[in-house]
């Protein structure tokens, strides 16, 4: 399949949630004509019994991971967003995302994804990797495709609220800077948010601004 197909199995016109896609993978896809990822790992959804009405996902783990947790869910009725948008490496360099193997993996993913039925209002699961906020350079080949996740990238809170939603999973380590200044406002609004590992049942936390955060400007 094209890397526009692929997108369309992601994206298909008539389902909620899916306008946030996000093109990048998609469009590397076709400019690199990916192989399949071979080593895919059926993961058990382990955290949550059940699709709950009320709640969206966020998976911020290892590119791959989030992928295939993510096909996971939506076996149990949630959409997967991708949210990847980190560009592919210059020639003859190293990069900080593996945004290859991340391409190979919605390839594979895709021709899962197209066999579950979905309802068109399905609750979202968004995917992120958990690496894109890396930021170093080890040597002058190492090239920086790192990325931060920005309130325009997501659904607003309002949004949220409007379709049913007022709890947020956030699956990984921790609730990582780019995140939680987008979610903060979302707190305030009255959206509830719960963390898990992906193995135990998800925990609410309440987000807090460090000492740092309580002293930068708000940006424009």
């Amino acid at each position: 399949m094209s890397g526009k197909e692929i997108y369309k199995i992601y994206a298909p016109n008539d389902a909620k949630w899916t306008k946030w896609v996000r093109p990048v993978p998609f469009v590397a896809i076709d400019t690199y004509n990916r192989e399949p990822a071979s080593n895919w790992v059926n993961r058990k959804v382990m955290f949550l019994k059940s699709y709950e009405e009320n709640t969206a996902i966020f998976i911020d783990l290892p590119g791959k991971e989030s992928i295939e947790l993510g096909i996971s869910l939506a076996h149990i009725g949630y959409r997967p967003i991708p949210l990847f948008n980190g560009t592919d490496k210059q020639q003859d360099s190293k990069a900080i995302v593996d945004t290859h193997l991340i391409e190979s993996c919605l390839i594979n993913s895709s021709e899962k994804l197209k066999n579950i039925q979905l309802k068109n209002d399905a609750n979202p699961v968004f995917l992120l990797d958990s690496y894109r906020t890396n930021r170093y350079r080890a040597s002058e080949s190492i090239f920086d495709n790192s990325w931060d996740l920005y309130k325009q990238d997501i659904p607003s809170f309002e949004y949220f609220r409007q379709n049913g939603i007022n709890k947020i999973i956030v699956v990984g380590d921790t609730i990582q800077r780019d995140l939680k200044e987008i979610f903060l406002k979302f707190q305030e609004e009255g959206i509830e948010f719960f963390l898990t590992d992906g193995y135990l049942f998800a925990k609410k936390v309440i987000l807090k601004k460090t000492v740092k955060e309580l002293f930068k400007k708000e940006e424009l």
